[in-house]
């Protein structure tokens, strides 16, 4: 068995966290109170990688809830789901990290990382093959993003040769409720960088993009946002949950998607995403290969064709043909092959599981690792620089023991990471361009920057 403990951050990470253990428990046939209720023994057969066995027939998550301030903890508590979790789950203090990356990383954030490790060593005491950590947040406030990525840094060191996969939920001016987003992004993606193994890039713009063009939602609530990314995270971790045609676990995970260790920022993307309801769309196989790699489903704002793929891997939910999954992915394999490096070979994976996504009889999800997440990185350093050439919010930074020359090399990481990506991509177009005769235009050529 290899078990992954879940460290959700901030009000943003309890909030996808908790929908996340309501998407796997009915999967799972797991009740509000831990009890199994399920109809089949494959629901129970990889059930300990998530879940601690601590009656007959009950099971607890494992899972902590971290926040600095107590209203996000005592909501999940007073909710149906809040019974679910063991009491001494819950860490949370008084006050919070007033959106002050700066506060939940190096003063308040701080006291309560010694209260964490505790109960971490006890979790993974009682692990039989302890594999890593599972960690949604977001970069853009102050816990998730400071105490956030303080844990990561913490649990890297703590235990060096566990896996830790991040779902961090990046801040877009589209849809920013905080001004200091830019200086809170560029500080957690610094420490992302040294410290995170895999790290699923979600964005609030891309999700808002989805519910408006594909989910006609006009006016989406963080229910339904929170309800799209735990939606992610189900099918990304199916294949570790029930079996499928490729079991995979955090360090296969890596080892077929990060060529290189700091190009670790993943791309992800769900298909179907139309309202379903009221658009009469069969949901066949080749409809999903073509549905995956639309950037309208990508759940952060990047154009994969204006990129290149270093790696992918598409998990395909539900009853399907495993020989028409591996006929369109050979096809699309062969089609698209522009937008993918010639240097990796296969670097096209796929697996089948039979279990369905929650009300999609036929689903899939894909996680790409493609030099056009550099977009992203692009995006949040204008902003960064907008505000810091002129020391706008600095003094709040500095008051909690910061110093100017910390914000300027973190942003020296994030452009040598940007420009790490685009070396890739310029090598792959540089060695096409060698092998085309003269006159011919490269598939995606416009995209390049």
């Amino acid at each position: 068995m290899r078990e992954i403990i879940n460290l959700q951050v901030g009000q943003c990470g309890n909030q996808i966290g908790t929908k996340f253990w309501e998407a796997i428990s009915s999967e799972h046939g797991i009740q509000s109170t831990g009890f199994y209720v399920g109809n089949s023994d494959v629901q129970l057969q990889n059930i300990n990688i998530y879940y601690n066995e601590v009656q007959e027939a009950r099971y607890i998550p494992r899972a902590i809830l971290i926040d600095l301030e107590p209203g996000t903890i005592d909501y999940i508590k007073a909710s149906a789901l809040g019974q679910l979790f063991m009491p001494d789950s819950f860490i949370y203090g008084q006050t919070g990290a007033e959106n002050n990356w700066a506060v939940g990383y190096n003063t308040l954030g701080a006291q309560y990382v010694d209260n964490v490790k505790e109960i971490i060593r006890k979790q993974a005491e009682s692990c039989d093959s302890f594999q890593g950590f599972q960690i949604p947040h977001s970069i853009g406030g102050g816990t998730g993003s400071g105490m956030g990525t303080l844990l990561i840094k913490t649990m890297k060191e703590e235990y060096p040769n566990r896996i830790i996969q991040a779902f961090s939920i990046f801040p877009s001016l589209k849809v920013s409720d905080t001004v200091v987003e830019p200086y809170n992004a560029i500080l957690s993606i610094n420490q992302l960088i040294e410290h995170a193994d895999e790290c699923m890039v979600i964005d609030n713009e891309a999700l808002y993009n989805v519910c408006s063009k594909k989910l006609k939602v006009i006016s989406p609530t963080y229910s339904i946002l929170n309800y799209l990314v735990s939606s992610v995270m189900s099918s990304i971790t199916c294949t570790m949950r029930f079996p499928s045609q490729l079991n995979q676990d955090l360090r296969k995970f890596g080892i077929n998607l990060v060529p290189f260790p700091r190009l670790h920022f993943l791309m992800t993307s769900m298909a179907p995403l139309q309202a379903i309801q009221t658009e009469d769309i069969p949901i066949t196989v080749p409809y999903l290969h073509q549905q995956m790699f639309d950037a309208t489903n990508m759940t952060c704002s990047a154009d994969p064709r204006y990129g290149r793929f270093l790696a992918a891997f598409a998990s395909f939910r539900g009853k399907m043909s495993y020989k028409e999954v591996d006929e369109q992915v050979l096809s699309v394999s062969n089609k698209n092959s522009s937008y993918f490096v010639e240097w990796i070979p296969n670097n096209l994976k796929h697996s089948v599981c039979e279990i369905p996504l929650q009300n999609n009889l036929k689903s899939v999800s894909l996680i790409g690792n493609s030099t056009a997440i550099q977009e992203v990185f692009k995006r949040i350093d204008e902003q960064f620089i907008a505000m810091f050439k002129r020391k706008a919010f600095l003094n709040w930074y500095i008051n909690q023991g910061m110093d100017e020359t910390e914000f300027t090399l973190a942003e020296s990481n994030v452009l040598d990471l940007v420009s790490e990506y685009q070396q890739c991509q310029d090598m792959f177009v540089e060695e096409q361009f060698e092998e085309q005769p003269e006159n011919t235009v490269l598939i995606g050529e416009k995209g390049q920057n």
